[in-house]
């Protein structure tokens, strides 16, 4: 998975159609989320697509899996992932994800159906993150 600040830099030299073109992109790249794991447990409430997030990997690192039914926010969430993907899970805790995705304007370039989740993406790992830092 690409870090986040190569997809910044990838993402700055773009315009509007070009950005779905690499969320969409970026989507595509997720590892596969086994269907057996999207389940009402894993889904993420208050998005208008489903979007489901899968807490894998080993002691006090983070590894997720996700998916969506829709392919713009199957790369929204590729994002929210690509801030804290197998990062040690006190610093995702003590992270300011959203100001880590603040650079993409998510809520000026997409509708808000597409962003309206995005908050819940990031309490489910940031929670998952202090549940695994306290352990």
């Amino acid at each position: 998975m690409r870090t986040l600040d190569d997809i910044l830099e990838e993402y700055e030299f773009l315009d509007g159609d070009e950005r779905y073109r690499l969320l969409i992109e970026l989507g595509r790249e997720l590892e596969p989320m086994p269907d057996a794991l999207k389940t009402d447990a894993t889904l993420v409430r208050g998005c208008s697509a489903s979007v489901w997030v899968y807490p894998t990997g080993e002691p006090g690192q983070l590894h997720f899996l996700a998916d969506s039914n829709a392919a713009i926010t199957k790369g929204i969430v590729a994002l929210v992932i690509a801030a804290v993907q197998d990062r040690p899970a006190n610093a995702v805790a003590d992270m300011d994800v959203t100001a880590a995705l603040a650079p993409f304007d998510l809520k000026n370039q997409l509708s808000s159906n597409r962003t309206q989740g995005v908050p819940n993406m990031i309490a489910l790992v940031r929670e998952h993150a202090a549940r695994i830092a306290a352990a």
